[in-house]
């Protein structure tokens, strides 16, 4: 069988999918590093809804994507930028997330942790700012899962310096009754976070994040860092205090941050491990055994999967990552809340597939195979 995909210029090209998907299957617990995805949520596409309208989920089917991702192992990362936070999901619906799935994870025994941030607040003064985040991470301890404090769109527009941020981050984990992890996300991610921890100048920023870590150390397990700068990443993480993991966030380069060096290595909090899930954690139990070339083997011809789906607007990868899943079976249609199944051309989801099915990841080839032919007629392209 064969698939005709369309290209940027509208030339159609001629592929053959894969026959057998890539054998994975659930193993050993993770040892060597904790590793996180960042999970998406399914839409109701039944709902009658429009961009503006507040998120309508499909709970059942959000919940057992969850599930699989810990049946391989993995930890989940729930309410974060890859759940759309800010991008079609809401604070009430986000809380409702986190609601939901802390409760799932409790009755499986499956790893969460939780995005605490300022959502319900367009902006407002620093202590406006302070108090949001309060509320959100009552809420997150409330249900028994590990706080995540994300990036606050709300604050760089509220802060006058990097005194700001120390006083902000400093009252949250004085108050934080386990350590969270705190959230570093770039602009490239959302472009309201530029001059975050009060400066453009990242070795400024990088000073003032250390300087609130170093302050509370026994409160913070880690960082996670989303720059897409793997030196930067290697850079901070060798000056964190003993104790701190960094938790990567480089869809870019993780293979070999993760897999880290003579001076140490990065834990991992991911939007790629969402379609990859299955994949990465088998490459993680490789590497448990002190197998570093065989779970470079594994994990490094990902990262053109990765680096096509992040690639800018790299905020739209939720679009391509929640795409793969309905071509895996995980969901039964392609819609997104807020219409986001709309932020990327066919072009781009049609490479997306090629891709993902060059690397085996559909558990059923022949389902992706028909999904995608469904979709491009739709656009026109006659099989």
């Amino acid at each position: 069988m064969t698939i005709r995909l369309p290209g940027v210029g509208g030339e159609l090209r001629t592929y053959v999918p894969r026959t057998e998907p890539l054998a994975l299957t659930a193993g050993a617990p993770i040892t060597s590093r904790t590793v996180f995805s960042a999970a998406h949520v399914v839409a109701d596409p039944y709902a009658d809804t429009t961009p503006d309208s507040p998120a309508a989920v499909d709970w059942d089917a959000t919940l057992a994507f969850r599930r699989h991702l810990w049946s391989h192992g993995l930890g989940v990362a729930e309410a974060m930028d890859t759940a759309q936070r800010g991008m079609g999901l809401d604070w009430a619906g986000a809380a409702e997330l986190i609601r939901r799935s802390a409760a799932e994870a409790k009755a499986v025994g499956g790893r969460i942790a939780c995005g605490v941030g300022t959502d319900q607040i367009a902006g407002g003064t620093p202590a406006e700012v302070r108090a949001a985040y309060e509320e959100q991470l009552a809420l997150v301890e409330e249900s028994g899962a590990q706080a995540i404090l994300m990036a606050s769109r709300a604050l760089p527009a509220a802060a006058s310096g990097p005194e700001d941020y120390l006083e902000v981050y400093g009252h949250l984990l004085r108050q934080a009754t386990e350590p969270v992890i705190l959230h570093w996300l770039g602009p490239m991610f959302d472009p309201a976070l530029a001059d975050y921890w009060g400066s453009s100048d990242l070795d400024a920023a990088t000073d003032t994040f250390l300087e609130v870590i170093a302050a509370h150390p026994d409160k913070v397990d880690g960082i996670k860092i989303s720059l897409l700068d793997a030196q930067r990443e290697v850079e901070l993480r060798r000056r964190l205090p003993q104790g701190v993991r960094c938790y990567t966030g480089d869809d870019f380069n993780y293979p070999e941050l993760i897999a880290g060096d003579e001076k140490g290595f990065s834990h991992a909090l991911l939007g790629i491990f969402d379609p990859l899930g299955p994949l990465a954690a088998q490459a993680v139990r490789v590497l448990d055994t002190g197998d570093v070339k065989g779970f470079r083997e594994l994990l490094d011809p990902t990262v053109d999967l990765s680096r096509h789906l992040f690639r800018p607007p790299t905020r739209f990868y939720k679009t391509g990552v929640v795409f793969l899943a309905w071509l895996a079976g995980h969901q039964d249609h392609f819609t997104m809340v807020g219409g986001l199944q709309s932020a990327r051309s066919l072009p781009h989801v049609a490479k997306a597939y090629e891709l993902a099915d060059g690397l085996g990841l559909f558990p059923k080839p022949e389902l992706a195979e028909a999904r995608m032919k469904t979709l491009l007629s739709l656009y026109g392209v006659d099989q």
